[in-house]
């Protein structure tokens, strides 16, 4: 089966090939699901080896933006992008306003937001072509830089798997293994710390662990002694697929947690983690924290709004981890199931009420 017939036997609502010779822009667009509103999700910016590659991530990517936004109570879609260029080398402004244009062709269907190689500057130039853009930043009504909440969103999730795994009401002392040094990664180290916890860190860049390698209570590992780290939680926060059938077997910890998307390589490798009593996160439900901020956008931003929905990921965590107890079920099952149940009952909701066709879309966000 070829890539494209993949794309027209999947779930996916709509995939745009973007291609911009002038400013050198690469780009795949992955509308997943708009059963419960408009898809969001991240640009990401990556040198992938092939389109082939980046393809299978966006559309990996955009379906777990979906589940993500289902369970975390918001009433929107899923859907991702990723440029295909080196975000150390590629970026400019032609290029991020040529991508803007496109997002703004799709009149509210996708709204864009960073990602993985992508940050609030960058979001301030797609924002000179389109107004379906969040995390933009505070002068122009937006929430900026979402990593921060994305680690807040982690550590209320981390704290209900330390309940339930470790039956410890307190983080401190415990021994955490942070895989990247990016964003979202150092926004958690410095939580962390705060909680008292001995933490260990590696990245690819070694110069973003050498900026922290001098902080008590930091050890600076390699990336590929991570995973063999003597630590209670093993929190991944850089790329996806790093929980596989190489790296199960090294792991000493008991709980997973940590934000990067699609951790599992296959859900196989969900069923092995918890045959082996390690307890498994589902990433889309503990890394919600950014796209519940910047969803706040669109009613005008309010940061205490966003404090009190941080919250609610320790709660969606805590029911997802009782009924995988209960049930003897996998996490990455029940929180699935939590996800698929959510988007048919609202769907057929709405079906009741507005003649089977599906919700309006905006086609501009408001800002207030």
């Amino acid at each position: 089966m070829t890539k494209l017939e993949t794309i027209f036997s999947g779930e996916h609502e709509e995939v745009v090939f973007c291609n911009d010779k002038a400013s050198g822009l690469k780009c795949l667009i992955a509308i997943h699901n708009t059963q419960l509103g408009p898809a969001l999700g991240g640009c990401r910016m990556w040198n992938y080896e092939s389109v082939d590659q980046a393809l299978e991530d966006v559309l990996r990517l955009s379906k777990g933006m979906t589940y993500k936004a289902a369970v975390a109570g918001l009433n929107l879609g899923g859907g991702k992008a990723v440029i295909i260029a080196d975000p150390k080398k590629d970026k400019s402004e032609a290029l991020f306003r040529s991508y803007g244009t496109f997002v703004e062709s799709l009149n509210g269907r996708y709204i864009t937001a960073e990602d993985v190689g992508t940050d609030v500057n960058d979001m301030e130039y797609i924002f000179m072509e389109t107004s379906n853009v969040v995390g933009v930043a505070e002068t122009h009504g937006g929430s900026g830089d979402p990593s921060p909440w994305t680690a807040k969103g982690v550590l209320e999730g981390l704290r209900a798997c330390v309940e339930q795994r470790l039956q410890k009401s307190s983080l401190a002392g415990l021994r955490v293994a942070v895989q990247g040094a990016g964003h979202v990664g150092q926004h958690l180290v410095d939580l962390f710390l705060k909680e008292g916890m001995q933490v260990f860190i590696c990245d690819i860049d070694s110069s973003k662990t050498k900026e922290l390698s001098d902080r008590p209570n930091i050890t600076v590992v390699s990336t590929d002694d991570i995973y063999e780290v003597d630590a209670d939680i093993f929190c991944p926060s850089a790329l996806g697929a790093i929980i596989n059938e190489k790296t199960i077997p090294k792991l000493k910890c008991k709980i997973v947690a940590g934000s990067a998307n699609n951790q599992l390589a296959t859900p196989e490798c969900g069923d092995e983690l918890f045959r082996r009593k390690i307890t498994y996160a589902p990433d889309y439900a503990i890394n919600a924290g950014g796209l519940m901020n910047v969803s706040i956008e669109f009613e005008g931003y309010d940061e205490k709004r966003a404090n009190r929905m941080m919250r609610n990921i320790y709660y969606v965590m805590k029911t997802i981890l009782q009924h995988s107890h209960m049930e003897s079920l996998p996490e990455y099952k029940c929180a699935d199931r939590v996800a698929q149940k959510r988007i048919a009952e609202i769907s057929r909701l709405r079906g009741r009420f507005m003649g089977n066709s599906k919700p309006s879309f905006p086609g501009r966000i408001v800002r207030r």
